[in-house]
């Protein structure tokens, strides 16, 4: 007889009873929701029937912004208070938007405040604020589509977001009045989606194209396991960039300057990503354009010329599918199938190239548009409690390492790069010098031996740490990622219990290219790393020996050491001097070696004398052994 099963009190989920929720991809040009209703996943269209709603928000000087399809069709007429594809700019400063944009598409507000923002007629604003205006017409959609207001969403990110990113997509959910189950990485919401339709098993690559972002994920499906074996990306590489290419070719034709104004600008993008989804269909399009000095240019552009003009952004593409099937150590033989996702995987040239690369073809049979926020849906269904038997389980991992800043300036890593989330790791750490109280904790991400080489993330201070001798503490310091990718940081003092924490949570983060430079350093450096860390470690180690010896020589030298012996020590600590300040590892130990030796006969009278001298007034049968 099967046992049955009892809820928790309160928690039992009456059909009557049923939870809302959706689930939100929160895409670079479309957005879109989906829910799940009788078991089905759907996608929620618009009062037109619309189920994509672009990712364009205009502000005007009076009244609310406009959002979607309105804000669109007025981005060429009005482009400077027309914001779209905001989502590149989420978590990241103004410093990092200038390096990877070449014309800045907006008129960019120089402020104190480490998140960018953007000048319109309605005044200054943010990616983040951008972000809550779609997020909060979704938001109406969902709740007019399905009766009541919503319990919880998953919003999808891409894989490659960093823990700034993802705040920031949350801080904008919540500004929008919406309750995140989950942030769930792109990739993993596509394969949730072909996973559970198909009941497929094995190692599945997910190649996510969108407008703004690249992801590829490498994944294996195991009995409802989704587990993340690799991920890597490009956060400034899509189909945003297939319509750049295509202006620049027809502002090269036409005869066109690079100082066209930013309505020119943006009605050429207009017509490039027209011509790009004809060219899906057809092998040529005729291009119109209006020019600034009156008149009109006319041209064909054939699928054979657009091939050419991509194949340096789908090239790009491939070279962090390469980095991602080696990371997670699968031979392409291993590669049950490719799912396509995003509205960029539309191209032709784009499937046969992937097709090509991963040896099979890829999986579209799911709207590549919709895959993502059906995934999404499915996750919070059960996140909400309406499916609370579901065995689907989220395997996401972290996209660089975690750890401290040691001595020295070196890194010790605390959660290596690609471990699954959420995850809780902890070490102990030591004090530096004799009657230290106060620790400085420093959070770095990256995969240099270096903390100059990496990221900061976060510092915070651990005070009240009893005074003892260097080394005797216990500090122990753990990190914890959570199922969304956040980090937190505590740090306590076993013997005492004194502890202090951080949330990270820092003004802008790294984009994809910058992680994957990091990756890339951390391999070509790799010799170089080894050996600026064994320098630094020696270099540490000879800074404790000089201060430990010196205090002591200072303390009481010349009532334990003789002339000789004296010359002796300080010889060996000019030599030892000298050797710190070179570069040699090798040099400074053998340095450290020897003041060692003739300092030993010092040590030991030091230690004689404070025994001798805790003993004074005590008879030899006093002493508890």
């Amino acid at each position: 007889m099967a046992l049955l099963q009892i809820s928790e009190p309160g928690q039992s989920t009456a059909p009557h009873q049923h939870r809302l929720a959706v689930g939100i991809d929160l895409g670079t040009t479309h957005s879109l929701a989906a829910t799940v209703r009788s078991g089905v996943p759907e996608v929620l269209p618009d009062a037109h029937g619309r189920y994509l709603l672009p990712s364009v928000v205009r502000y005007g000087a009076g009244g609310a912004p406009q959002v979607g399809h309105e804000a669109k069709d007025k981005a060429g007429a009005d482009p400077l208070n027309t914001i779209a594809s905001v989502k590149r700019f989420m978590g990241r400063g103004i410093d990092d938007i200038r390096k990877t944009v070449k014309k800045l598409p907006y008129e960019f507000v120089d402020s104190e405040s480490a998140m960018p923002r953007i000048r319109t007629a309605a005044g200054d604003v943010s990616p983040v604020e951008v972000s809550t205006e779609i997020l909060k017409v979704l938001k109406t959609r969902s709740e007019g589509s399905l009766g009541g207001e919503l319990s919880g969403v998953v919003i999808t990110v891409p894989a490659y977001f960093d823990d700034a990113q993802r705040q920031a997509t949350r801080d904008a959910a919540r500004l929008a009045g919406l309750n995140v189950l989950r942030l769930l990485n792109e990739p993993t919401a596509a394969a949730v989606a072909y996973g559970l339709d198909r009941g497929s098993e094995g190692v599945h690559a997910i190649y996510d194209l969108g407008g703004g972002t690249f992801d590829i994920s490498i994944l294996r499906f195991s009995r409802g396991v989704f587990e993340v074996l690799a991920t890597a990306g490009d956060s400034a590489l899509g189909g945003d960039d297939m319509d750049r290419v295509v202006a620049e070719w027809i502002m090269q034709q036409a005869g066109i300057g690079d100082d066209v104004g930013h309505g020119q600008l943006r009605r050429l993008q207009r017509i490039a990503c027209d011509s790009k989804e004809q060219l899906t269909e057809s092998d040529s399009v005729e291009i119109v354009a209006d020019l600034e000095t009156g008149g009109q240019w006319r041209g064909w552009l054939t699928r054979e010329t657009f091939n050419a003009l991509i194949e340096p952004l789908v090239r790009r593409s491939l070279l962090p599918c390469r980095r991602a099937m080696k990371d997670a150590g699968i031979g392409l033989d291993e590669i049950e199938d490719v799912v396509m996702v995003g509205g960029a995987t539309r191209v032709p040239y784009v499937r046969t190239q992937v097709g090509n690369f991963f040896a099979c073809d890829p999986l579209v049979d799911i709207d590549p548009d919709k895959v993502v926020a059906v995934g999404a849906a499915i996750q919070a269904d059960v996140l909400v409690g309406n499916k609370p038997d579901d065995e689907l389980l989220l395997l996401d991992v972290i996209p660089l390492s975690l750890g401290l800043e040691t001595m020295g300036g070196l890194v010790e890593k605390i959660i290596p790069r690609n471990t699954p989330i959420p995850v809780a790791k902890a070490q102990e750490f030591t004090t530096y010098k004799d009657g230290q109280t106060a620790m400085q904790i420093h959070v770095v991400q990256g995969e240099r031996d270096l903390v100059s080489d990496c990221r900061s993330l976060a510092r915070f201070e651990l005070r009240g740490v009893p005074a003892m001798n260097a080394g005797a503490a216990k500090v122990r310091v753990t990190f914890q990622v959570d199922a969304d990718g956040l980090l937190s940081v505590s740090a306590s003092e076993v013997a005492s219990g004194v502890q202090s924490s951080v949330q990270v949570k820092p003004s802008y983060g790294l984009t994809d290219s910058e992680i994957a430079q990091m990756l890339r350093d951390s391999i070509d450096h790799a010799q170089d790393d080894m050996a600026v860390r064994a320098l630094r470690e020696q270099q540490v180690e000879a800074d404790r020996s000089i201060e430990t010896i010196e205090s002591a020589l200072a303390e009481d030298g010349d009532k334990l050491l003789d002339a000789d012996e004296r010359k002796a020590i300080d010889n060996a600590l000019e030599a030892l001097h000298a050797a710190r300040i070179g570069s040699d590892h090798r040099a400074i130990k053998q340095a450290i070696a020897h003041l060692d030796t003739v300092s030993h006969v010092y040590a030991t009278r030091r230690m004689n004398a404070s025994i001798r001298k805790a003993l004074t007034g005590h008879k030899v049968e006093d002493i508890d052994i």
